[in-house]
């Protein structure tokens, strides 16, 4: 199999997209599962609601991902203290916030071309690839989607959370639906059982 640099370039920032979104929809599950209230509930003295997680969120999108190719990825106008003491903000003020953070995000990562992947850019004047800032980012966010996530099925309980992943029992039957649609893995990739 000839594989260009190209292919491989476009292959993996097509990944880093498809990672982004797949972590907005994980977390946007979450979200919508929740009343206004919940959105600014805390689960425990000291810990944030979702809303707050999600100012947090959309504050380094906006911080990280204006100019970043050419500009400091912590912006001299950002107050990252403030995105953890905004509270009881009306619920479209707050998913604003963070579906412009995310489209920010995203914008920025699909307009990469593989020529990008060799660049270096800062974040509180710290040099990074941009292969390492991209990975840095998308830890930083499946952190606090996963915050979000258990913040929210905490407060909805069992009996009221939609499952967004594989439910417990129901392994053997994801299982079953991913061979149907993709084969038996067990076959091993070159056809012959493992």
């Amino acid at each position: 199999m000839n594989v260009t640099k190209d292919a491989i370039l476009v292959a993996v920032i097509d990944a880093w997209a498809k990672i982004l979104q797949s972590q907005k929809a994980l977390a946007d599950g979450a979200i919508v599962q929740l009343s206004d209230s919940e959105l600014q509930r805390t689960i425990a003295p000291g810990t944030n609601s979702v809303a707050v997680v999600m100012n947090h969120v959309a504050g380094n999108m906006v911080s990280r991902w204006t100019d970043w190719l050419t500009s400091d990825g912590e912006k001299p106008g950002r107050d990252r203290e403030s995105e953890f003491r905004r509270a009881n903000e009306p619920r479209a003020t707050v998913l604003g916030r963070w579906d412009s953070g995310w489209s920010l995000v995203l914008g920025a990562v699909e307009a990469l071309r593989g020529e990008d992947l060799g660049r270096l850019i800062t974040i509180r004047g710290e040099p990074h690839s941009v292969p390492d800032a991209v990975n840095r980012q998308i830890s930083h966010y499946g952190y606090h989607v996963g915050q979000i996530m258990l913040i929210a099925r905490v407060i909805k309980g069992n009996d009221s959370w939609r499952w967004l992943t594989v439910a417990p029992g129901g392994s053997r039957a994801f299982d079953a639906s991913m061979k149907q649609r993709h084969g038996d893995w067990d076959s091993g990739v070159d056809g012959k059982k493992t």
